[in-house]
Parts: C-alpha cells; structure tokens; sequence
C-alpha cells in the first residue's frame, strides 16, 4: 500500500492502482484511503458514469504535511489529484526564484492538469495546511474514458471548468482596479467555503497577504492597505488571518475606494447602524417581555 505520506520533492513515480478485493477496498475506503469514482465526481460536484461499478474503479489518496511539494516543475507527467481536504498553492518560480501564484486549490479542485500538453508539470503545487489529496492516473483514465464515453465526457468537463476560472481570473486582473481585486477574492473565497460547506462569513487565510497579492498583481503592501480600508469601512472585519465578511454586496459591486476622509465618514456610518439595529432589536425584546408580564398579570 502507498504510503500515507510523500516526501517533500517526492519522485515521479507512483505505484498503480489496482483495485483490492471489495471486502479489503470497503475496509479502505471506511479508512478514507480510497475512493471509488462515484464518491470522486461527488467531489468534484459533476454527474458521475454510472457504466461503471463502484468496485470497477478505485482512486488512493496521499498525505501531504504544510510545506510539502506535491508535485514540482519539470516532473514528469503522470497524475491528476483531486483536493479532498486541506488548502494549497500552485506557482511558478523563475531563475532568481521569485514565485508567482497561479492559484490556491481548495476542496473539490483538481491539480495537474498543466502536464498534459508538455507531459511534464508546468509548476509547483505546495501544501498551505496538511492536505489529503486523491491520485487520478492519467493513462489509467484515458484508457477507460475509451471504453466508457461517460466517464471521458466527466475529465473534459472539469478541464474545462479549471479553463474557464483562469480566464475569468485574467479578465478580473486586467479590468478592476487594486482594491476590487483584493473584493472579489475575498468573495471568491467566501462562495468557495460555503460550496465546501463550510462559514461564508467568517473563515481563516491559509495564504499569507504576500501570496494573495502575488496571485492578485498587487504588492504585499496594497493588499494590507485594502483590508485596512475594507474594515475600516465594515466591509469586513480583520484579526490577523480570520476574516468576517460583513457586507458581500458591497464587496462584490465596489469599483474604488472612496477618499480616506469619505471612508471615515462611511465607516462611522456602519457602526452607528449597527449600533441601531442593536437597540432596536433590544428595545423590541424589552416591549415584548413588558408585554408578557402585563398579560400575566
């Protein structure tokens, strides 16, 4: 068996997967070490083949510790991983080593896709935070998808859906101003969470304000200044990495930021709402315990 864990930098080379006997794959699975294909679509949140049996077809999953490589630039082409558990990045590192961000999978995303022209990694997949990751290997699920056309339609549907969010990132760069960028991520981030079922409004950064900005096109700096603003305003509220998200449709409608002496304004604005929703919702539960009493009487 695989070990549950991979080293740092590990070798391209993974055993195949052959599935065990139903008994020894159901004891597994309940182990959280194997997953057949109808609970890896359920993942991916796509319509699984039904043509094949649940025992026809099983996917191992690996460990990874916070800092591990999953796979690095240049490797060899063999695996698609599907993000079971656990938060990454996927970059690019040029000659002096400088890194930029492609993107931080998440539950349900699927890795590799990069190495299938070239047949080898294009970048670099590290763990955020411990990582439990699921192996797909590519020819095994080539050969297959040729004898069930259903479970072929599957792989191009979610390559096709990691196409369509790189180009919406490109179009987001290149038409919205800094602070809308650092908006919309968080929104992205939020809806992320809820889709992984998880609090949309309130969630822990498992990237650091340096990563985010790499990612965004932003200096480290811009990206701080903006969740300044943001909660300066009450957009959201920020301590350290956990962010409360406050206000979402202003969060996905903001354009700029308003002058800093407008944002004071704004800001004193929300707290002073807040502060009347606070006691109207007390001078409310006030009357109505006045009210009860009375009655009683």
């Amino acid at each position: 068996m695989l070990s549950t864990q991979m080293s740092e930098g590990r070798s391209s080379s993974l055993p195949s997967v052959v599935p065990p006997s139903p008994m020894e794959a159901g004891r597994q699975r309940q182990g959280r070490l194997w997953s057949n294909l109808k609970e890896v679509c359920e993942l991916l949140h796509v319509a699984s083949a039904a043509a094949i049996s649940d025992e026809e077809l099983l996917f191992q999953h690996v460990q990874f510790k916070t800092g591990q490589r999953v796979h690095t630039i240049g490797q060899p082409f063999d695996t698609l991983y599907i993000v079971n558990s656990g938060f990454l990045k996927t970059v690019l590192i040029d000659e002096f080593g400088n890194e930029q961000v492609l993107s931080f999978p998440m539950k349900g995303d699927m890795l590799g896709v990069d190495g299938i022209y070239s047949k080898h990694y294009s970048c670099e997949a590290v763990a955020l935070s411990d990582c439990d990751l699921i192996l797909l290997p590519f020819k095994k699920l080539m050969a297959l998808g040729r004898i069930h056309l259903e479970l072929e339609h599957v792989l191009y549907g979610v390559m096709s859906r990691e196409l369509v969010r790189e180009q919406a990132m490109i179009g987001m760069l290149g038409a919205l101003s800094a602070e809308a960028r650092v908006a919309r991520f968080l929104v992205s981030l939020s809806d992320k969470f809820a889709q992984m079922g998880y609090s949309s409004k309130l969630f822990n950064l498992r990237m650091t304000r340096h990563e985010i900005g790499s990612y965004l096109g932003l200096t480290l700096e811009t990206v701080s200044r903006a969740l300044s603003a943001f909660n300066e305003i009450g957009f959201i509220s920020v301590d350290q990495r956990t962010i409360g998200i406050k206000d979402i449709d202003a969060l996905k409608t903001l354009r700029r930021l308003p002058p800093s002496r407008a944002r004071t304004k704004q800001g004193a604005a929300a707290a002073l709402k807040v502060k009347t929703a606070a006691a109207e919702s007390a001078n409310a539960a006030m009357a109505g315990t006045v009210q009860t009493l009375e009655s009683e009487a």
